[in-house]
């Protein structure tokens, strides 16, 4: 990168480095290591890695190694579909052979999705496939991965009470949002492979979230086993890592704009774009965002799905940047989540996020550096901001392969056969 200031660039670096310690090398120098959930040994002729924190990082990091260091990404799916083969699982949050179960959700296929449509594909598509398919259709009894999936496929949602395992309590809400983010990637990867059947039912299933949304609130709201509403219900409940049923590690508001592959969808739910912008926008304006956990960690990026309202994500991004990642001790918004953090500051600063994971897409903002270059498998990728320096936090105009470019969200082929994207930034947002 060129340009910004000393501490932006230090603040950069040191995001980027953050970002690739994990997941790191399992494999001896002769390819050994220790096979997924067994005492055994075994050996692979490619790096195999280890410490997948993918409720974390399937959100970002993986989209980051994906356009920089393809090859690392390729050997960490080649990993992920081995401990598949070794025992019978996608890997939820592996560490060093074993699985944890830490958090929700079932974040292999996102990750695996998002890298097989752009583009990189020397792996076993098919033995992915199967364990997704394995994942969301095995009933929860057998279910390792889903245990609540029952009440998911009956009824669309999981009630409260159903599954309560979980160190954290009964987070059945927070367990469904993550299902349906992970069945909308296992749609499109469906639909890649051409198994149209799959693609229209697990995309039926990603449209689930519809039965949490509570107009008297305006949010999310966790459901009794009786199909009704919890009651007393407080969406702020929750906040600063405090229990609340529901939710994990966090409140309703953390949650409630956590539909990323239906944004539209959803403002319509909330009354219409109006609506779910005052929303979204209070939650920023009255301190409900928390930029230290994940399920809120894209919020910034949904105001630019609305036309004229892409200037908002642009200042919440500089506002977050300039606050919470810095040079001092405290220079990251909490625990780093083997990356992730750092990987929503290096895209943000670069000027793009993948706010939708298991989609090729990223949404822009404006970068704060006068150039950025990236070596990507297509050649080399160049950003440019005329006028990026303090108080410049917005988009005049942007232009990608010498061409105006008047949309705010573009596709990973659109961004790297572009070759250079390039900003003209100013101070108002007018």
């Amino acid at each position: 990168v060129e340009g910004g200031t000393e501490e932006q660039q230090r603040v950069f670096y040191t995001a980027l480095y953050h970002a690739l310690i994990h997941p790191n090398l399992l494999s001896d120098v002769n390819g050994e290591y220790p096979l997924m959930e067994n005492f055994g040994v075994g050996r692979s002729e490619h790096d195999r890695y280890t410490v997948f924190s993918l409720w974390d990082t399937y959100r970002n990091v993986h989209q980051l190694l994906t356009l920089v260091y393809p090859e690392r990404q390729i050997d960490m799916v080649r990993s992920m579909i081995g401990m598949y083969e070794e025992w019978g699982w996608m890997p939820k949050w592996e560490l060093y052979g074993r699985e944890t179960f830490t958090m929700e959700g079932d974040p292999a296929i996102p990750v695996i999705t998002d890298t097989w449509i752009k583009g990189l594909r020397d792996f076993d598509i098919g033995k992915a496939y199967e364990a997704f398919l394995k994942s969301a259709t095995t009933p929860g009894a057998r279910n390792r991965m889903r245990p609540d999936i029952d009440p998911y496929v009956e009824r669309g949602y999981i009630p409260l009470g159903f599954y309560a395992k979980d160190l954290a309590g009964d987070v059945s809400v927070s367990h469904a949002l993550e299902y349906y983010i992970a069945d909308h990637a296992l749609s499109l990867l469906a639909d890649s492979l051409g198994h149209r059947e799959d693609a229209k039912r697990f995309r039926e299933r990603s449209l689930g979230y519809r039965h949490y949304y509570d107009k008297e609130y305006g949010s999310f709201r966790p459901i009794n086993p009786d199909g009704s509403f919890l009651t007393p219900f407080d969406p702020r409940a929750g906040e600063n890592f405090s229990a609340a049923p529901g939710f994990h590690e966090g409140s309703a508001w953390n949650y409630t704009f956590y539909v990323p592959h239906d944004v539209e969808g959803l403002a319509r739910l909330m009354g219409g774009r109006k609506r779910f912008v005052e929303k979204l926008q209070m939650v920023f304006d009255e301190g409900l965002y928390d930029p230290a956990n994940e399920p809120d960690i894209a919020y910034p990026y949904l105001f630019s799905y609305f036309k004229g309202e892409e200037w908002r994500t642009q200042r919440e991004v500089a506002r977050l940047l300039e606050t919470y990642f810095t040079t001092a001790p405290d220079g990251i918004p909490g625990n780093d989540d083997t990356g992730t953090m750092s990987a929503w500051a290096v895209f943000s600063m670069m000027g793009f996020y993948p706010d939708c994971p298991g989609e090729p897409y990223y949404t822009l903002t404006a970068p704060v550096f006068d150039r950025v270059e990236i070596a990507t498998s297509r050649g080399p990728l160049t950003i440019e901001a005329k006028g990026a320096g303090a108080g410049t936090r917005y988009i005049r105009s942007m232009t990608l392969g010498g061409k105006p470019l008047r949309k705010y969200r573009i596709s990973h082929d659109e961004l790297l056969g572009g070759g250079t994207l390039a900003f003209e930034l100013k101070t108002t947002e007018q």
